[in-house]
């Protein structure tokens, strides 16, 4: 470490994930006489590229509109907008084709290299990093950070000893990382507490017992003040799926400060309102054909999976179309339309584990990732109060960041 601690760095990237080591190759690429070090604190870099994904790291998402882009991103759309102009999806593809790595599209946008294996994507970040002359030091443990002359003396323990660091620049590229936090803030930046984003809902009810693994592919939630749409899977504990992962997403600080209990209104039919389900419903019960079929067991709706709707219609009980008086018929279309189930807490979402929070975004510069507080200050990736859902997103936030950062170091 005696030789680190004596150089005075060019650049020093804090933290080896996907922000810092794009960040780092960018600038070493862009300025080949720069002395750049990056300093992990785990024994390797890219340790949350190697397991997103199931271990095949979705690298991005096959969304090629800035302006489309930034609505997958509960906190930071805003700010993105213009790096996205800079930086964009179609950009991190023809990145890694141009070092020989192929991205493949799946049915819902999500990229995946093509070999189905995330250690092609760390492997490239790393042989890049490498030929293009950057230092890496992992197991570094970055303890403080002050301002000087020089530019930043950052204090690190390695293998249980203090060492002091040099350099004229700096990038925190750390992830959701508390310490880094307390050192941007001891810098002069706001943080805004970190609080969990992209998680599953706990509910226990009668309506949805023993349908575990039962889906319905377009439902409308609504939580709050948060709506959004799409597929919704039924679990052993509650609900997952995109539709919940999203309202999750956006509704991140208003369930944290509910303590995460609070009314979910599901709308099973989704494009359908209370009186457009009530005339179908009442078709249902004058059609002849249908008056002596129990309703149980004859969906109106083909969209709703039998089992489900057996357990929605069990206030029911054994009746048949025909006997169902307008009260029922009323108080089915409020079942299908706007059903109220109680959030009753989270779950996790697999180990994508996303937190919202950060450095604040209006103290950064966008054009550069540079600090408007500190000069020679950079910021990329999680750090920052930025969040996507699922799909690809956090990965090509931490792309268009790192390679901003990475333009301006250089």
């Amino acid at each position: 470490m005696s030789n680190f601690s004596q150089t005075l760095w060019d650049v020093i990237i804090a933290g080896g994930g996907p922000a810092g080591l794009f960040a780092a190759i960018r600038c070493a690429e862009l300025n080949p006489n720069l002395k750049i070090l990056i300093i992990e604190k785990a024994s390797q870099t890219l340790g949350k590229v190697i397991i997103s994904g199931g271990g095949r790291c979705n690298v991005t998402h096959a969304c090629f509109e800035p302006a489309k882009l930034i609505t997958y991103y509960p906190r930071g759309g805003n700010e993105l907008r213009g790096a996205f102009t800079r930086f964009q999806p179609k950009d991190t593809v023809e990145w890694f084709e141009s070092r020989n790595v192929k991205l493949k599209v799946e049915s819902d946008g999500r990229m995946f290299p093509v070999t189905d294996d995330s250690n092609t994507i760390a492997n490239c970040l790393r042989e890049s990093a490498k030929n293009a002359g950057v230092k890496v030091k992992t197991g570094i443990n970055l303890l403080d950070v002050e301002k000087n002359k020089n530019g930043f003396k950052l204090e690190v323990r390695s293998e249980g000893k203090l060492f002091y660091l040099q350099a004229k620049k700096l990038l925190l590229a750390t992830g959701s990382d508390s310490k880094t936090r307390e050192i941007a803030k001891s810098l002069g930046h706001t943080i805004i507490s970190p609080v969990p984003s992209l998680f599953t809902f706990n509910i226990k009810d009668k309506r949805i017992d023993g349908l575990a693994g039962v889906s319905v592919e377009n439902v409308k939630l609504k939580m709050d003040t948060v709506t959004t749409q799409g597929a919704l899977l039924i679990t052993h504990w509650g609900l997952s799926g995109p539709a919940v992962l999203r309202c999750s997403a956006w509704g991140a600080r208003i369930l944290f400060d509910k303590k995460y209990t609070s009314p979910l209104f599901i709308n099973w039919l989704a494009d359908y309102t209370f009186e457009s389900a009530l005339e179908v419903l009442q078709r249902n019960k004058d059609w002849q054909e249908n008056a002596k079929k129990k309703v149980s067991t004859q969906p109106a709706f083909s969209q709703i999976p039998l089992r489900l709707w057996k357990q929605l219609t069990n206030f029911i009980e054994e009746k048949n179309w025909g006997d169902l008086s307008k009260a029922e018929i009323r108080k089915l279309a409020q079942e299908l339309t706007a059903a109220n189930f109680v959030i009753q807490g989270k779950g996790i979402f697999k180990e994508e584990f996303v937190t919202c929070g950060g450095v604040k975004l209006s103290e950064v510069d966008f054009k550069t990732m540079q600090s408007k507080i500190v000069n020679n200050l950079f910021f990329a990736g999680e750090v920052l109060d930025i969040d996507g859902i699922t799909g690809g997103f956090n990965f090509q936030s931490s792309w268009t960041t790192g390679w901003l950062a990475g333009n301006a170091l250089g």
